[in-house]
């Protein structure tokens, strides 16, 4: 078994490029500058080496990010890696890369003009533009009523008497039963595959 799963998060390092194949396919390519931050042996400072990654998207979704995504932006993209190589043109041999195929677009930052953009796209198998809220964990529910506070004081115990008297029970106080407590209700929780760590 394989897994081809990769997330980066980085800048656009141009606008995306949108063209719609022969048999009516649209196809949005861009590219996406990710850092990786090394300490310098020499002078030792923190230097960004960037890796420029390309990726391409296809169908419905790629013209409706071609109106969102623009140069410099931030975005986070979870996908899997496609090779692919071909026989240059011009004869410069064969050619090959390795590019990002995105499921899933986050938009860290707003466009350019200022307006705030969608946040997220779903993968592509799906028809919604975004994941739900999730909702705010809830406290978890008691299993058993606390206990009472003794009605009595407790009885002074002294060892010498102890010692030349002979045991006695010592009063108990009456069991008391808890309430019974509703049985907590079940909630319905969203799971998605992406959700699921395997």
């Amino acid at each position: 078994m394989s897994i081809n799963r990769v997330v980066v998060s980085g800048n656009l390092t141009r606008d995306p490029e949108l063209r719609v194949t022969p048999g009516g396919t649209q196809v949005l390519g861009f590219g996406v500058a990710v850092n990786d931050r090394r300490r310098n042996q020499q002078t030792g400072e923190w230097e960004d080496y960037p890796n420029f990654i390309d990726c391409t998207m296809f169908g419905n979704r790629a013209e409706a990010l071609s109106r969102i995504l623009r140069k410099g932006m931030k975005v986070a993209i979870e996908g899997k890696l496609r090779y692919s190589s071909w026989e240059d043109k011009n004869g410069g041999g064969r050619r090959s890369k390795v590019e990002i195929i995105p499921d899933e677009v986050v938009l860290m930052s707003q466009n350019p003009n200022g307006q705030q953009a969608p946040q997220q796209y779903a993968p592509q198998g799906y028809q919604q533009q975004a994941y739900p809220p999730r909702q705010a964990p809830q406290p978890a529910p008691q299993a058993y009523a606390p206990h009472p506070a003794p009605q009595q004081p407790a009885p002074q115990w002294n060892a010498q008497q102890a010692y030349q008297q002979a045991p006695q029970a010592v009063p108990q106080p009456a069991p008391q039963q808890a309430a019974p407590q509703p049985a907590p209700a079940q909630q319905q929780l969203d799971v998605y595959d992406e959700d699921i760590p395997f």
